[in-house]
């Protein structure tokens, strides 16, 4: 694929656009309204949609995506693979962090060491061995073996200030702690190189943001000097309050909203095809019946997702049957959705469960478009082949600590690939949970096959396209005949605006708008 061989080509190319706003001249104000706020100020504390949207506000990558899913120099201004296992990075020099820290390798170093330790992203850094630093803006990135996504990774360094998160704090807590369980000092302070600085922030309620003067991007078009971000978790609130004028930007669109948004002149609406799958897990370690793969190809098909494309997500979504989007080396065009009741009905029976039983789910109801509703559809969808569901949703804040328990018999999931590659999927979804190597991570239904995981392992070190598609079409075959999880499908993006807010240019597949870039006319 088209990015993949990117990652394996020097580039040294550098932003080139003419300058049209520095740090002093950015004064609009953009009042921003997301389904939810940030949970933390720790970019390394939760792996998730709305942190990486936070990380591209207050921090800066050493290289990101563009929405063609090149790579664009950021705080890495070149790079060049130096052999098999190892690609050389040279910093920008000069650039400043919030606190007034000049950034070095050091600081890069010190941050690979902070993710390999961090239980969310420590399985997208197990590939590589080392960070070494050749001199004050140069350093090398070391894998074990030879890696194909060494760039795709790199997209997930945002260099944090060693030493602003050196030391103890005035408990005598370390700085660098992270902890999904209880407050540290990164989750409450922040010294990025980004765009914006937050100035206030109350959970759940509103997190203001002021941009940084000495921003190291003086040719960004931004002109945003203060953002306030608003959680507003009901969509017809979020819509309404665009349209009334109150606020500028909103994301997610729903998709019941998204004709009225189109037919407002004094809006702009930007949809764009998601590859973000929503998925259902059946926990095996908690319900016995999981364990017959009968049973979980009888939930499979008693699933109708078509209709759940149609009416729920009034079309806008992809029904789906795997894990890999359309244009993934993971994708097999062969596999087909399975809605068939009596063929469920006939696996429940042939397992001997034709009578069924009672499970407890659980869903959040503001981080996926629909996510509560889906989930009421799918627990109907269930009592037809006698499968009674206790069933609960909780806020996204609430949510994520009682995934992270494995609280419920089956829980629901969306997945964006990290790295825009199939892989990803299986290392987080479905590959055997391991704490140490954070492999499974995401993985609620404790869904285990050793040799699925051996050949993912094998991708991962293919750097020859055809013979890494194989092996990941064959995973991704080998998932739909295990009926390893409950696919439900892709969801579309869709954001809107006010007429001047200039957010296409921004916007992109991964959901993590650039909003140091945006423009207010």
């Amino acid at each position: 694929m088209k990015r993949l061989l990117t990652a394996f080509m020097s580039c040294v190319a550098l932003a080139g656009a003419a300058p049209l706003a520095s740090a002093a001249e950015a004064d609009k104000e953009l009042k921003l309204a997301y389904d939810a706020d940030p949970i933390s100020l720790d970019i390394h504390e939760q792996l998730s949609g709305g942190m990486l949207q936070l990380s591209h506000m207050n921090f800066d990558p050493l290289i990101r995506w563009t929405k063609d899913l090149e790579f664009e120099p950021r705080l890495a201004k070149s790079w060049e693979r130096i052999d098999d296992k190892t690609m050389r990075f040279h910093l920008r020099e000069g650039v400043k962090f919030h606190s007034g820290n000049t950034l070095t390798s050091e600081d890069v170093k010190f941050t690979f060491e902070r993710l390999k330790k961090s239980q969310d992203y420590k399985a997208i850094f197990q590939p590589f061995s080392d960070l070494k630093i050749i001199d004050e803006h140069t350093f090398d990135l070391v894998t074990k073996e030879p890696y194909p996504l060494v760039l795709n990774t790199a997209t997930y360094i945002f260099p944090m200030d060693k030493a602003f998160y050196t030391g103890t704090d005035k408990d005598g807590n370390d700085k660098s702690a992270i902890s999904k369980q209880v407050d540290t000092f990164a989750s409450r302070n922040q010294s990025g190189t980004g765009p914006f600085k937050v100035t206030s922030r109350q959970q759940g309620v509103k997190v203001e943001f002021e941009r940084f003067e000495d921003y190291w991007d003086q040719d960004s078009p931004g002109n945003v000097g203060h953002v306030i971000l608003t959680p507003i978790k009901e969509n017809n609130t979020r819509v309404s309050a665009l349209l009334s004028g109150g606020v500028d930007f909103i994301a997610p669109v729903p998709p019941t909203d998204l004709d009225r948004i189109k037919n407002d002149p004094k809006t702009n609406l930007v949809t764009m095809s998601g590859t973000r799958i929503i998925v259902f897990q059946m926990n095996q370690k908690r319900v016995e019946a999981f364990k017959d793969k009968r049973v979980r190809q009888a939930i499979a098909y008693a699933i109708n997702q078509e209709g759940i494309a149609a009416k729920i997500m009034k079309g806008f979504a992809t029904p789906a049957a795997q894990l890999s989007p359309e244009g993934y080396q993971g994708h097999v065009d062969s596999l087909e959705k399975r809605f068939d009741i009596e063929k469920a009905k006939e696996l429940m029976k042939e397992a001997g469960y034709e009578d069924g039983f009672t499970i407890t789910m659980m869903a959040p109801n503001n981080r996926y478009v629909n996510d509560d509703k889906i989930a009421q559809a799918v627990a109907a969808m269930l009592a037809r082949i006698n499968i009674k569901v206790d069933l609960k949703t909780l806020p996204k804040a609430q949510y994520w600590p009682e995934f992270d328990n494995r609280a419920a018999d089956m829980m629901m999931i969306g997945w964006h690939a990290d790295t825009e590659d199939s892989a990803n999927f299986y290392e987080f979804l479905t590959m055997c949970p391991n704490a140490e190597t954070g492999a499974g991570q995401y993985n609620s239904g404790n869904y285990c096959n050793p040799e699925l995981d051996k050949l993912v392992e094998k991708a991962n070190v293919e750097t020859d396209v055809a013979k890494r598609t194989e092996m990941l079409q064959k995973v991704e075959k080998g998932l739909y005949e295990d009926a390893a999880f409950v696919p439900l499908h892709w969801q579309d993006l869709a954001w809107a605006s006010k007429k001047n807010v200039q957010i296409e240019p921004i916007l992109n597949v991964m959901n993590f708008p650039y909003l140091g870039d945006l423009v207010i006319e």
